[in-house]
């Protein structure tokens, strides 16, 4: 082993559950914690094999997350279904949801090509490659469909930030007192955001960009299409400003993609996941300035999410 610091040391119990799961000859030759990640940590291990090679395994530990159990199940119920499929997505090798053989619950999976692309030149190119993946995903058709989306926020845990536009923000939280409108249900990646997918992008060359893999499927969930879309529309509007939530919807249905018919329904689902970003803006900020966007300040982001909720509901409502 390498590199034995704390951040990138795999726990002993773990060690030996990942050394039963490689190939004959094979063994752990160096360490790397994986960054962007908010509730999991995440190394990348290399293997060494017996002819000399090396190839690396991503293993995801869960330390004392509640629903981790729930979390791991789903994702490597998702990564079993989605070899064969098109979607590009990391090969399950093994999974301890319920941490019976490491210290934590864990899962260990193949490692993708690739890098996370949070900046904005390139943008107009890598938004239709998003649009174009999500439709894939949401054309997939479980044979088992995995459990029913959960609602991230209720009208009455809202945060509305310093300064908002509070007439507003009254109002988009009115839109999700109500009822959620009817749709079809479509198997939803549930965080599908420009955070959790990897490029390739040649150098110098930010339109010949393509995408290798899309990653954590631990929330995987059946719903509505216009959920999974207004999740990367808020990440992209916070990443890049509100135009881009907007322009995403358009290069869904550009793609094939199908919303709910109606204005108020599309309303609904943009207004409920801007909403629920409003209660983990810090959360989800740290991760950004870690891979580069330091002047995305969880201040700065809080006043992209007021100007993208008063766009919601100047726009749509």
């Amino acid at each position: 082993m390498t590199n034995h610091d704390e951040a990138t040391a795999v726990r002993p119990l773990a060690l030996d559950w990942v050394g039963r799961h490689l190939e004959v000859g094979e063994r752990i030759v160096g360490t790397a914690a994986l960054h962007g990640g908010i509730t999991a940590e995440m190394r990348r291990l290399t293997i060494g094999g017996r002819d000399g090679g090396t190839r690396d395994l991503v293993l995801r530990t869960f330390v004392d997350v509640k629903d981790a159990e729930d979390w791991l199940s789903r994702e490597a119920g998702a990564l079993t279904l989605l070899p064969g499929t098109g979607v590009p997505a990391p090969g399950l090798v093994a999974v301890d949801p319920t941490a019976a053989h490491c210290e934590y619950p864990s899962l260990l999976m193949t490692h993708l090509a690739g890098r996370t692309v949070l900046d904005d030149e390139g943008l107009e190119t890598r938004v239709p490659l998003l649009a174009r993946q999500l439709v894939a995903i949401h054309a997939l058709r479980p044979a088992e469909r995995p459990r029913k989306y959960v609602a991230l926020t209720t009208a009455d845990t809202v945060v509305t930030p310093r300064d908002a536009d509070t007439v507003a923000w009254a109002a988009a939280i009115e839109v999700i007192r109500k009822s959620a409108p009817p749709y079809e249900g479509r198997f939803l990646h549930r965080d599908f955001q420009p955070g959790n997918v990897l490029f390739d992008v040649p150098p110098a060359q930010p339109a010949g960009a393509r995408i290798t893999g899309v990653v954590d499927w631990a929330a995987t969930s059946w719903g509505p299409a216009d959920l999974d879309v207004a999740h990367c529309s808020t990440s992209l509007a916070l990443l890049h400003g509100p135009a881009w939530g907007l322009r995403f919807a358009e290069a869904y249905e550009e793609a094939g993609g199908v919303l709910a018919a109606a204005a108020s329904e599309r309303l609904y689902w943009q207004v409920r996941d801007g909403l629920a970003f409003s209660e983990e803006v810090r959360l989800v900020s740290r991760p950004w300035r870690e891979a580069g966007r330091t002047e995305l300040t969880t201040r700065a982001v809080e006043e992209r999410l007021d100007a993208y909720v008063t766009t919601l509901m100047d726009t749509l409502g």
